[in-house]
């Protein structure tokens, strides 16, 4: 980069530090969490008030600001050609009350870092480009392609503000969007999120399984999970209990009330993305059922069905057949997260990451075939196609030397078990914000942002834009 350049984006980010942390600050006092859809507000008053607010900061900074029906917020640096589109997002996760730092939404700037839900993801990087867009302004180089700033409201819950807004205007030849991490995300794996149900075939001879349940949601790896068992004593279970606990490394209790034992398994949770990293209490409860002495029923072979569909420990998919990986994703990953069996009816969810080599032929179709082997009938789920930008491409190649010239540190592409808001765009990629090294505390208590890494970020898109763009 020119040494001249490089001076003058420094001077305007010094100048600027000020005004940039108002705005954010202006951004996270505002509780964006998804709520009731409400005429002209489809994701509730929070979201919202963020667009409105982000609106205001857009017009503010001399952008071309248009919205679209209370879903998406864009502001134009120029009114030349598509060129680069930076897609951000202004939804939060629900924030709990064990916050120390400060109250989630009453931002507060301490020993160098801006604590409040939204500063990392991902009202903190929205401002960082839109600080950038407005230096490239003051730099005044001439632009050969526009740079558009998109800010949706839905990321968090489904991302159903993109289809709105690209069902208005079409892709930008380049997108990139700061809501994951530094260096460059270019791969993403694909998902099948896949649901077996059905009813559940109990009868009442003893011993027998009256319930089950674990999970929270489909792409978390439960931490804990229980059962109810009728006809067995506690003294009866505690042997197979301490064998369950050995062979699946989770902790199991059982307590006699009202006529039955319940069974609880702590196991430790984690994101399904990375189900190596998690000990998951749903298939350690199967693990523990399935071995039950129970009465010989079509319900109890349901529960030893699941059971050999999604053995304990079993990441890969081996069982179900799918087990594959490539060079650029690496291995598919499958976890069970969701476990209901009550007297008439039995759901499981699973979350599988599959791999750019992975297809609904060769693994939704394996799945299904290998589950009615065994009984088990999964619904029709559309399954999400990986997601891959050639990192051999200028625009990769580009975004990562504005990344080096500014870190100091060498740049790479990489994959990632998690979407990201730019998995169905056919040129989009995640550049930034998140750096090595900093637990930002993201959808987690103090949240926060460095400035060294706020300012950093908002210096390195101001390069990308000038190289990609000039």
């Amino acid at each position: 980069m020119d040494a001249k350049y490089r001076s003058q984006i420094e001077a305007y980010f010094e100048q600027q530090q000020t005004q940039l942390l108002q705005d954010l600050t202006e951004l996270v006092r505002i509780p964006s969490t998804r709520g009731e859809a409400q005429e002209g507000m489809p994701y509730g008053v929070g979201p919202a008030m963020a667009l409105r607010k982000a609106a205001e900061i857009l017009e503010r900074a001399g952008l071309r600001v248009q919205t679209y029906d209370g879903c998406v917020v864009s502001g134009d640096l120029t009114e030349l050609e598509p060129g680069l589109d930076i897609l951000a997002h202004l939804d939060v996760v629900p924030a709990a009350d064990n916050w120390t730092v400060c109250q989630p939404y009453e931002p507060v700037l301490m020993d160098g870092k801006l604590y409040g839900r939204g500063t990392i993801d991902d009202k903190g990087p929205a401002i960082a480009a839109l600080y950038a867009m407005t230096c490239v302004r003051e730099l005044g180089v001439p632009l050969k392609r526009n740079v558009r700033l998109i800010l949706g409201t839905d990321e968090e819950c489904g991302s159903s503000d993109l289809p709105h807004y690209y069902g208005k205007e079409p892709e930008a030849p380049m997108t990139f969007t700061p809501d994951a991490s530094f260096p460059l995300i270019n791969t993403e794996k694909g998902r099948l999120c896949g649901e077996l149900d059905g009813a559940f075939l109990r009868d009442d001879r003893l011993p027998y399984i009256a319930s089950a349940e674990s999970g929270s949601k489909s792409n978390v790896i439960p931490e804990s999970a229980k059962a109810v068992v009728v006809g067995l004593t506690e003294e009866a279970l505690q042997p197979l209990l301490d064998a369950a606990a050995k062979r699946t490394g989770a902790a199991f209790a059982a307590k006699a009330e009202q006529g039955a034992v319940t069974i609880t398994c702590k196991g430790e949770g984690g994101h399904a993305a990375m189900p190596e990293l998690a000990n998951n209490a749903l298939t350690a409860m199967l693990d523990l059922l399935a071995g039950l002495p129970c009465a010989d029923s079509e319900g109890f072979r349901q529960v030893q069905a699941l059971h050999r569909c999604f053995p304990h420990g079993d990441y890969r998919g081996e069982a179900l057949g799918v087990a594959m990986r490539d060079e650029l994703c690496g291995a598919l990953t499958l976890s069970a997260d969701l476990l209901r069996i009550d007297e008439t009816s039995v759901y499981l969810c699973f979350d599988s990451r599959c791999p750019t080599c992975s297809t609904e032929e060769n693994t939704k179709l394996v799945i299904r075939d290998r589950l009615a082997a065994e009984g088990l009938t999964m619904r029709d789920t559309e399954m999400v196609l990986p997601h891959h930008v050639s990192a051999d491409s200028d625009f990769v190649r580009t975004l990562l030397r504005a990344y080096e010239d500014w870190s100091g540190k060498p740049g790479r592409a990489e994959a990632t078990g998690g979407g990201t808001y730019v998995h169905d765009l056919k040129s989009g990629v995640a550049f930034g914000c998140e750096m090595e090294g900093i637990d930002n505390h993201l959808h987690g208590a103090d949240e926060f942002i460095t400035l060294e890494q706020l300012m950093l970020s908002a210096k390195i898109f101001t390069q990308a834009i000038l190289d990609l763009c000039c």
